[in-house]
């Protein structure tokens, strides 16, 4: 069954449709109130959240569907020890699609290959959050007329911001996009991202601690806070979380057309000021997310229907080991290490579940 666990599932054409289609809902309502009649959403929310999951039991409920499932892990079955192969596959008896959020990474994926159902990934650990990456297309589509030749500067936690990852990798597949990378040395944009996606598709990027130095160059700023719930060390939180602070005063030197995104919650990494300004984006930005949610919803039940298949993965099983304690393999003690080649002339081969990198010696 054809699923959404990264963007990069989907070509840039595809994004394309989705975003045709949204923009037809917004324009359309009724057209589609009833597309979804008799159909049944499961939401699967093993993290907080309010607009992601709030958002895609709106889409369901206005597409003319029923929606049902848990906001927190210790109302389902894994609190007694069930594994994500069988909290799936119980889900695809009571419903048509589900979405899912979790801490570990590689959860969603996990979830996908034992569905009967399609899966969305919804959010997992700091790896990536492609219905995300979707709200933030089409708000930049319909705020800049276009997606190619923007600058586009990410600012604040680059390392364990999923949301961040998600939009890179969307994002470096589109002509003349130009990259500046904002944030404390601490949290850099992790080496992986830097070479599989921006050396890798040959885009021009910088990494810069200063938001002040990038903001006159911008065309898009994508703000993101600095997150309490990745750091085991709490004293390192205290220290960076006040890194980047958007005011008014220092939007005085970024371009008029500038938009500025958020995926939310913020903290106090935009100041309240900034929300009357006409670059402030980010609560039309949230809106956007039901709106690619609703069209999402959509396309992967027509395909549920038309019987398409997740391509199946050339993969190295139990030969390499997986030591990312954010890694799904790390919590299921049944569920096979798998590793995928990512260049076979030295070796290296990247986990399926979280892109922790490792080499397999001859």
């Amino acid at each position: 069954m054809r699923s959404l666990i990264d963007i990069t599932d989907f070509s840039p054409e595809e994004l394309q449709e989705l975003m045709d289609t949204a923009c037809d809902i917004i324009a359309n309502p009724e057209k589609y109130q009833d597309s979804c009649r008799r159909k049944k959403l499961a939401t699967l929310f093993f993290e907080p959240s309010t607009r992601t999951r709030l958002s895609f039991e709106a889409a369901m409920l206005e597409l003319g569907g029923n929606v049902l499932g848990f906001s927190e892990a210790s109302s389902s079955s894994v609190s007694k020890g069930e594994s994500m192969a069988d909290t799936s596959k119980i889900l695809s008896c009571y419903a048509d699609i589900m979405a899912i959020r979790h801490p570990k990474e590689g959860a969603p994926y996990v979830a996908a290959c034992n569905a009967s159902i399609p899966v969305i990934n919804a959010g997992d650990g700091g790896h990536c959050h492609p219905t995300q990456t979707m709200a933030d297309m089409l708000t930049i589509y319909r705020e800049c007329g276009r997606i190619e030749h923007l600058t586009v500067g990410c600012c604040g936690d680059l390392k364990y911001g999923r949301t961040v990852h998600s939009l890179l990798s969307a994002l470096t597949r589109y002509e003349g996009i130009k990259v500046i990378l904002i944030s404390p040395k601490e949290l850099q944009l992790p080496e992986y991202m830097k070479q599989d996606v921006l050396d890798k598709n040959h885009v021009d990027y910088v990494e810069i601690t200063s938001l002040e130095e990038a903001l006159p160059q911008l065309d898009v700023l994508y703000m993101t806070r600095i997150q309490r719930e990745r750091f085991d060390d709490a004293t390192v939180y205290e220290r960076l979380k006040d890194s980047y602070i958007l005011t008014p005063e220092k939007l005085e030197s970024a371009k008029e057309t500038m938009r500025i995104l958020h995926p939310l919650p913020r903290v106090n990494e935009i100041s309240v000021k900034v929300d009357d300004d006409p670059r402030a984006a980010y609560f039309r930005q949230a809106l956007n997310g039901k709106y690619m949610r609703m069209a999402l919803i959509l396309k992967l039940l027509r395909e549920a229907e038309a019987g398409l298949q997740m391509p199946r993965e050339d993969t190295l099983d139990n030969v390499l080991y997986c030591d990312n304690p954010n890694c799904i393999s790390s919590v299921e003690q049944e569920l096979p290490h798998r590793f995928r080649p990512t260049n076979p002339a030295t070796g290296e081969y990247r986990c399926i579940y979280c892109e922790t990198k490792k080499h397999k010696k001859n």
